[in-house]
């Protein structure tokens, strides 16, 4: 009999139920939508940032120490300590090895250019390598990916075919030696020997680097007779905002728990990445570009609360629209409720006759809005980040939850209205 009553109501205000049905699946989809985003936000937007630059570097232990310490940055024991080029590859073995997503090897060396008075730095580099690693697999890396947002004129040396032993310009260098991208450099490394390189790119980078000459590794190795050395590496690697936890093992990953350790070791906090490149390099420090890192970590904060903030609005909006439909229509089936009263229903009877209506529309139109939401985050996906988003199981009890939320919150005003209505008074005032 009771669902006799329920589809009854329905089928007779067939039009409320699909305002009732429409207004849940706007709410449920935009919250989907948005619940999906938000699950799948932090790797798509730390993609985003790595191509902005490395949040690593990793220099020689001594050096850093002398520079943590001391604020050294110059002079014997720290720019005469080298890291091993041979053992770069290893840091796509470690455990978040396909979290590391570009990383480039530097290493600095003053040349004499024809025609200039002062030394100019000669900065050796890997610009799209490929590299055999231990594993068998074979990646690519280097300036190229991690310096991305760099502007070129030109190409990078290694890539012209005709010249793969050239040069790229800082901007302000080449405007100064009036060189552009085809014309040869003339220039003369520790080794005393000259030599003459075309110039095969013009690039701006915004910073001091637009005064200087970007030159192949093997190159700047041998110009400053370091065969086989880097000065330090950049590495650009996508992270978890770090809590407390990666506070403390910043600090001392001795001090944690066996458990704690344990999970700081197996989630990708920087400083955890770092720990790990320590461990496969010899005598390195892997030193967080903090200013990156944290900026990453409240920029990522910041879009969460938003994300957060839009779902609770539209399901906010959708459960007082839900309120104004179901009161709207106490309203005007008051006369049978009044009825059903008289006859011996008690308010717990109508509520649940009310809402059970409410739950049977709403909950079709929240299924509905849940696949439109998830066509919708895939849109908003390949809008901002050119990658699809995939539906997280977590969602789908999310989804109901709310559902049954948005439903009951918004038959307060109507049980309200409800339980202060007098069937003596509805009856007689017919």
């Amino acid at each position: 009999m009771f669902f006799r009553l329920v589809w009854g109501g329905i089928a007779r205000r067939r039009w409320r139920a699909l305002l009732t049905l429409f207004t849940m699946l706007l709410g449920v989809s935009l919250a989907t939508a948005i619940l999906n985003v938000m699950l799948d936000v932090g790797d798509k937007f730390n993609r985003e940032l790595r191509t902005y630059g490395a949040n690593l570097r990793v220099v020689p232990r001594s050096a850093a120490f002398l520079a943590d310490f001391y604020g050294l940055e110059e002079g014997e024991g720290v720019t005469d300590k080298y890291l091993r080029e041979d053992e770069l590859p290893r840091l796509k073995t470690i455990f978040w090895a396909y979290n590391i997503v570009d990383f480039a090897p530097l290493l600095t060396t003053p040349v004499v250019l024809e025609g200039v008075d002062q030394p100019v730095t000669a900065v050796g580099t890997w610009f799209n390598q490929t590299l055999s690693l231990p594993t068998g697999d074979t990646v690519t890396t280097g300036v190229q990916g991690l310096k991305s947002w760099w502007s070129l004129k030109g190409a990078w040396p290694g890539e012209a075919a005709s010249d793969p032993a050239g040069v790229a310009l800082g901007e302000s260098l080449a405007r100064r030696l009036r060189l552009s991208p085809g014309e040869s450099l003339v220039l003369t490394g520790q080794d005393g020997v000259r030599r003459t390189l075309p110039v095969t790119g013009v690039f701006l980078a915004g910073g001091r680097e637009d005064g200087q000459i970007y030159v192949p590794l093997a190159l700047a190795q041998a110009m400053a007779g370091k065969t086989g050395l880097v000065e330090e590496v950049e590495v650009s690697a996508l992270t978890t905002p770090e809590n407390d936890l990666a506070r403390r093992a910043a600090q001392s990953p001795a001090s944690l728990s066996a458990k704690e350790w344990e999970t700081w070791y197996c989630t990708a906090y920087i400083s955890s990445i770092a720990y790990q490149i320590e461990e496969v390099l010899t005598d390195a420090r892997a030193k967080p570009v903090l200013a990156v890192a944290e900026a990453e970590g409240k920029i990522l904060g910041k879009v969460e609360l938003l994300l957060t903030l839009l779902a609770i609005l539209a399901l906010v909006a959708s459960a007082l629209a839900l309120a104004n439909l179901v009161t709207a229509g106490v309203m005007e089936r008051r006369v049978e409720i009044g009825i059903l009263k008289a006859i011996g229903a008690g308010d717990l009877g109508v509520i649940s006759l009310v809402v059970a209506e409410v739950l049977l529309a709403g909950g079709v139109g929240g299924g509905l809005g849940y696949l439109l939401g998830i066509g919708l985050s895939d849109l908003i996906g390949q809008s901002v980040f050119g990658a699809s988003i995939s539906p997280h199981p977590a969602v789908i009890p999310l989804v109901l939850v709310l559902v049954f939320l948005v439903s009951v919150v918004g038959t307060l005003p109507a049980i309200r209205l409800l339980l202060r209505l007098n069937p003596r008074e509805v009856l007689h005032g017919r």
